[in-house]
């Protein structure tokens, strides 16, 4: 009898094996057009934290010339977080009544409006109430942006597509302080035609995806084997769940929980860090380009890896809680030598040991950001979103 159990237990896990080579097979034959999707997300977020590290790496040419001091500069970095927590709870809700697509579209609109604004300003007050426009419309991106992972994406690549587009806010870091002393210093533009030149120039991307972008079975472009592939899950409940009932669900909780005591974090590094090496080390708008450049490099790959670690659990055999549970504690531990950033001798030392953290800290996101698509239904992930990115404002 034992014997004959383990026979069939054997055979069991031999079959099971072979449909997960099937269906990595799968993934590699039926088509890649979900890849050109998560490719615009990229490219979305990427403008997205353009727009958004703008002021700060301006921020010691725009103090000078307008007068600010830390506290002014702090009060317009206020307003800018007080409306994406305002604008984030209203757009998940958003993009889940209208989808996406449109959803992506007008939050697009509206931070590409804020951030040409910014270009026209003559106070801190008018400087507040353009980032402020700003800050409603950047709220948009990754509810918009997990939304389409989950239409475009079965659960086991989503932690992936994640990272990947969410690599797309370290490759914003990266050229934002590239493109702006080339425009401020080089071309001898300034700090105002910054705003407005890389505003215009983003608008390409809103024409793509409106071109582009429709729900899986919406598309010409997707064939029958890969439409299976992405659909490959099982069916989502038709029935809608409101807010209030999400708002009951401890899985909600522990999403915005994450989302409270990590998203501080990361704001700390992408307005303070260029600050921090200019004073500490001595660097100006032109030379603390290259650090910069190379903490958001590190930052990507932690991104990226994030997302392959926990999928690559997953065809291990581990759950999906497992296994994005294994990662985030990982990329935890990872974060901690952060602390000895402030006695680094040297600039390089500095970047180093902040690259580490700022990867950890992206890993451990693009895991937290995949955690609702794994609990609940399609039609509630933009809500779930929304409450988490609003706690991780207030936070």
């Amino acid at each position: 009898m034992m014997a004959r159990e383990e026979i069939l237990g054997t055979n069991e896990r031999a079959l099971k094996d072979r449909r997960e080579a099937q269906i990595a097979a799968a993934a590699t034959t039926v088509g890649r057009y979900r890849w050109v999707i998560c490719a615009l997300l990229f490219a979305a977020t990427a403008i997205n934290y353009v727009d958004r590290q703008m002021i700060g790496v301006l921020k010691p040419t725009i103090s000078a010339e307008l007068g600010w001091s830390e506290t002014t500069y702090a009060d317009v970095i206020f307003w800018f977080q007080a409306a994406y927590a305002i604008g984030y709870l209203s757009f998940g809700k958003i993009v889940d009544v209208v989808g996406a697509r449109i959803g992506y579209s007008v939050a697009f609109v509206i931070w590409t409006a804020g951030h040409i604004l910014c270009g026209f300003v003559n106070s801190a007050f008018q400087f507040s109430l353009a980032r402020i426009v700003l800050g409603i419309g950047e709220s948009g991106n990754f509810p918009a942006g997990i939304k389409a992972v989950t239409e475009w994406f079965p659960a086991k690549e989503r932690a992936l597509a994640t990272g990947v587009f969410n690599a797309g806010a370290n490759i914003g870091a990266i050229i934002t302080p590239l493109v702006v002393p080339w425009i401020v210093i080089d071309l001898g533009l300034g700090w105002r035609m910054a705003f407005i030149i890389t505003g215009i120039a983003s608008l390409g991307w809103l024409v793509a995806w409106i071109a582009l972008y429709r729900r899986p079975r919406e598309s010409t472009k997707v064939s029958a084997d890969e439409l299976a592939y992405i659909e490959s899950d099982p069916a989502d409940p038709v029935t809608p769940i409101s807010w209030g009932k999400l708002l009951r669900y401890r899985e909600t909780w522990a999403f915005a929980l994450g989302k409270f005591l990590i998203d501080p974090v990361w704001w700390l590094f992408l307005f303070w860090t260029p600050d921090f090496l200019g004073k500490t080390y001595n660097l100006d708008l032109k030379s603390f380009g290259p650090p910069l450049v190379a903490i958001y490099l590190i930052s990507d790959i932690g991104s990226v890896a994030g997302g392959w670690g926990s999928s690559r659990l997953m065809k291990r055999g581990l759950t999906a809680n497992a296994a994005r549970k294994i990662t985030m504690l990982v990329c935890a531990i990872l974060v901690m030598p952060i602390f000895f950033a402030q006695y680094a001798s040297s600039v390089w030392t500095a970047v180093a040991i902040v690259g580490l953290a700022t990867a950890a800290h992206q890993a451990f996101s693009a895991n937290l950001y995949t955690l609702p698509s794994d609990m609940f239904p399609r039609a509630a992930v933009g809500s779930v979103i929304g409450i988490g990115g609003t706690m991780g404002a207030i936070g």
